[in-house]
Order: C-alpha cells, then structure tokens, then sequence
C-alpha cells in the first residue's frame, strides 16, 4: 500500500516508525524482522505488560501482538492496486502460557489477495517453545 490521503507514510513509513507507536512501546512490542511476506515481533516482557494467570503474558496482549505481525508480514510486500481492509478472523489457538522474558510471534502470509490476505503466526517465547498457533 502506497502513501495516499488516508495513509500519507505507507506502508514503508508504517514499518520504519512501528517501535514508535505509544500503544507498542507501551506493551514493549518491536520489530524484530521483516521479509518478504514474512514479520516478526517481539514482546519484551515488563513491569507494565499486562499479564494473566501465574505473571504469563496477557491472551488479549497476544491477541494484539499477532494482529499486529500479520500486518507487518502484508506490508512487508505490499502490491500496487492493493488496499487491505482490516483482520476479518482471528482463531488462535493457546498452547501453554507465555512465560519468559520476550515472546515472539512470527507471520507468514499463506494467501495474497486485494483485500484479504490469509496468515498464519506462531508464538514461542525465549526458550523457543510454541505457545500459541494463529490462523488470520
């Protein structure tokens, strides 16, 4: 998606000032990789992340983490004449609670299309085990 009057950066201004977001810095949320159809987020855990049960990361904070990386893995190769609009599902599957100091969640793009994309994301925290599959 280009810079137009909605979006004067695009995507590419949206990639480069991601950390910067109040909400993101708020939740400790960076941008860890981006490639073609491919993001990865991290969440450094903090005293102001939100957290549920036994101190483990917050499932609504997930939630946000995984929306988040699926929109970097569209961005990161986003097609003239092609304008997204919006997560029309969100499925995520919690394995085991997100513990550790950071979790990752990692977007792959499944499926490209004008509007919709399809994208699978995983979490694994700092000791590489999967916490949470995701299908957007």
């Amino acid at each position: 998606m280009s810079a137009n009057e909605d979006n004067p950066e695009g995507t590419e201004g949206f990639l480069q000032r991601f950390d910067d977001i109040p909400l993101h810095k708020y939740l400790g949320l960076t941008l860890a990789e981006v490639k073609p159809d491919y993001g990865r987020l991290r969440l450094l855990k903090t005293e102001t992340t939100p957290t549920g049960i036994g101190g483990s990361v917050n499932g609504g904070v997930l939630a946000t983490m995984v929306d988040m990386a699926s929109i970097v893995a569209i961005f990161s190769k986003a097609f003239p004449g092609t304008e997204p609009a919006g997560t029309a599902d969100l499925s995520i599957t919690y394995l085991r609670q997100a513990q550790g100091e950071w979790v990752d969640a990692i977007a792959t793009i499944v499926k490209r299309g004008r509007q919709l994309s399809t994208v699978d994301v995983s979490i694994v925290n700092d000791q590489g085990i999967l916490l949470s599959l995701i299908h957007i």
